[in-house]
């Protein structure tokens, strides 16, 4: 059974590798929807409450882009592993393109600075509560079409025939490369073979930069499928899902702070805030407090469209109120939720010890052991954003008068089998550690209790707010 299935998957990515061609084709098309999709809504009228996915094409790419493809975008990493990058994504398409006809440049070391995945995720999540990106396709033409836009600079200026953005700078570079970890394929280098190739020898391009000689997960792989059988080496494998996270990733201080303040902490902000009864009554608190004290400004709801929300032809704008109580609340969910992850794991790390490690990754990053702790947090982070991401979708389909009973059955049983994983993940990192019994099982009870304040957002927002 296992070699059968290796024989499929190794005729997949040889398919893929010779017809290169079709694919590329297939993208143009994307790329023609998604300009399409992009552009148009933002020159019409904003629709009415009356306007549905049959009559109206604002709502229909609202539910293209929101309803459907980054909710299920972000389902298809833990089974496809990146293939939504090498083979869909409009953005990986045309920075490859416009770097295929650049100036190849070298990738100054800004570019490759190792906090963009973090930084480039909490800013544009950030901005996008801020501009109301999930409700109005001028948010949504500021936030997608500005990365585009981004990206084929980006790829225009480096490297040559490259997905310079893709590697370093894309928002979602860090999450689809944690989600990619937990794939169930990837492509296996034998290094015997590289050693001795006995075909196919001649250079390929790897457009997301992996160096392939030294590839051992999925985290990088756009499984476009070009080095299949390159060299004899390489074939598309099947493996265990938890293969990569308990064998090969040893984490980084940036993807952990992904994980804890980003993805548990940042998105859970976003999400929560508007269905919040704390900030609904924290943003009355100090409207009062600025009224009896004769301080007007942060009251007027004069900023423009792409800083904070501003339709008044729809009744929606926000404060300069609202604007600031989104970023407390934010911050105090990243503090809240994102903080007590992080401690979780510094005090389990510190109850059980890993094993030294030795070399550069150690003279770099110090005690390894709490950043590959932290990978375990994959399953959990990545449902999080989905259920967050699927609200929008479900609150589409209620519009269009789709009974949801089932939505809260689901919901629950994805994040409770998620939280599950995380603890699995959690035993077998620590199962290796040189500590007692007892030191280990305690610090996975203190690693239990750090996914408390995540499990109760999400209990709160969908059985309670």
């Amino acid at each position: 059974m296992a070699a059968a299935l290796g024989r499929a998957t190794s005729r997949i990515a040889d398919f893929l590798r010779d017809h290169a061609p079709l694919l590329r084709k297939l993208q143009w098309g994307i790329v023609a929807i998604y300009a399409f999709l992009l552009i148009v809504p933002a020159i019409l009228p904003l629709p009415d409450n009356a306007s549905s996915v049959f009559n109206n094409l604002t709502i229909v790419a609202q539910f293209a882009f929101w309803g459907v493809w980054w909710p299920f975008v972000l389902i298809s990493m833990p089974i496809l592993g990146r293939a939504w990058c090498g083979w869909l994504c409009p953005e990986g398409m045309l920075t490859e393109w416009a770097s295929e006809r650049g100036k190849g440049l070298a990738i100054p070391k800004w570019i490759r600075w190792g906090g963009w995945p973090f930084v480039a995720f909490a800013l544009t999540t950030i901005y996008g509560q801020l501009v109301s990106v999930y409700q109005y396709p001028l948010a949504v033409l500021a936030v997608l079409g500005g990365s585009t836009v981004a990206a084929m600079i980006v790829g225009w200026r480096y490297g040559r025939s490259k997905r310079v953005w893709c590697k370093y700078m894309c928002p979602v570079n860090g999450v689809f490369n944690l989600l990619a970890k937990l794939a169930p394929w990837h492509f296996k280098v034998d290094e015997e073979k590289w050693r001795h190739p006995v075909i196919r020898i001649e250079p390929i391009n790897c457009a997301p930069l992996v160096p392939l000689r030294h590839m051992k997960g999925a985290g990088d792989c756009h499984v476009c499928g070009r080095c299949s059988g390159y060299r004899g080496a390489i074939t598309l494998t099947p493996r265990s899902p938890e293969e990569e996270i308990v064998r090969v990733a040893h984490g980084d201080p940036w993807q952990t702070a992904l994980l804890c303040f980003g993805l548990m902490g940042i998105a859970i902000g976003a999400f929560l805030w508007s269905a919040s009864p704390w900030y609904v009554t924290a943003k009355q608190w100090a409207a009062t407090w600025l009224v009896e004290h004769d301080i007007m400004w942060p009251l007027l709801d004069n900023a423009p469209w792409f800083i904070l929300t501003h339709y008044p032809e729809v009744n929606d704008s926000f404060s300069w109120l609202d604007g600031a109580g989104i970023l407390m609340f934010v911050i105090g969910a990243t503090v809240c939720v994102g903080g007590a992850t992080f401690l979780s794991l510094w005090i389990a790390d510190r109850l059980a010890p890993a094993a030294p490690v030795a070399g550069e990754y150690a003279e770099r990053w110090g005690r390894a052991g709490l950043h590959k702790l932290a990978q375990a947090l994959i399953p959990s982070a990545g449902i999080g954003v989905f259920l967050g991401l699927s609200a929008t979708t479900v609150n589409l389909l209620k519009h269009e008068g789709v009974q949801a009973a089932w939505a809260a059955p689901v919901r629950f049983t994805l994040l409770s089998l998620a939280v599950l994983w995380t603890l699995r993940l959690y035993a077998r990192l620590l199962k290796p550690r040189e500590a007692s019994a007892w030191r280990k099982g305690l610090a996975w009870l203190v690693l239990l209790a750090g996914l408390a304040p995540f499990c109760l957002a999400w209990v709160l927002f969908f059985a309670v707010w």
